[in-house]
């Protein structure tokens, strides 16, 4: 299966890089990476600690990595699933795609509209001070929303079926991204975070 080339179009005015491609992936491979993620990753729900409270996350996740690093967020630290040969190939696309190296990924589902994913910014300190993060979203569209630290000016899109979302520069510095609950959404969606994670931290 194979990303399709393609222009992206960005959607930060200032302060870093939020590519998107819309049709990154054809329908009918990302339908069969759907699918068998859906049916076959390992999917734990796990408790993280939120402004001093701990509470389940609102999605169902997994951690990978190609060199067995842990990662740690919110006060919870995983350790890596294993990495198939589906996640290898979705790797090398995005690797081909952003110029960017990964050697880990974040995978989240959202059951449906009831599943989110609060304001934050991928700006830990394994992910390095600039980080590029490569995101692959499968299944039902969400809308996104981006946020700037200072101005407030905020940026709403939605995230499609097979499309790719890579941010870099001062993306995860400046700005505060998340993806809000939906009523009106009630099918699943997959989204796969591919990063580089660095094992001194």
């Amino acid at each position: 299966m194979q990303g399709k080339t393609q222009v992206g179009t960005e959607l930060l005015p200032f302060d870093g890089s939020a590519m998107l491609m819309t049709n990154f992936l054809g329908t009918n491979s990302a339908t069969c990476y759907f699918d068998e993620l859906l049916q076959n990753n390992p999917w734990e729900q796990r408790a993280i600690t939120m402004f001093g409270k701990t509470v389940d996350e609102p999605r169902l996740t997994t951690w990978h990595s190609t060199q067995n690093l842990t990662y740690a967020y919110s006060g919870l630290l995983r350790t890596p699933a294993v990495w198939t040969p589906l996640l290898a190939e979705l790797l090398e696309l995005c690797q081909s795609a952003s110029g960017a190296k990964f050697n880990s990924v974040l995978i989240n589902l959202y059951r449906d509209g009831n599943d989110s994913m609060g304001w934050h910014a991928d700006n830990e300190k394994a992910n390095g001070p600039e980080p590029t993060i490569a995101s692959i979203s499968l299944g039902a569209s969400r809308r996104f929303d981006l946020r700037h630290r200072e101005s407030k000016e905020t940026i709403r899109t939605e995230l499609t079926h097979g499309s790719l979302l890579v941010m870099s520069g001062k993306s995860q510095n400046a700005w505060l991204h998340q993806i809000p609950k939906s009523k009106r959404v009630t099918e699943p969606r997959i989204n796969l975070t591919f990063r580089w994670v660095h094992s001194a931290f």
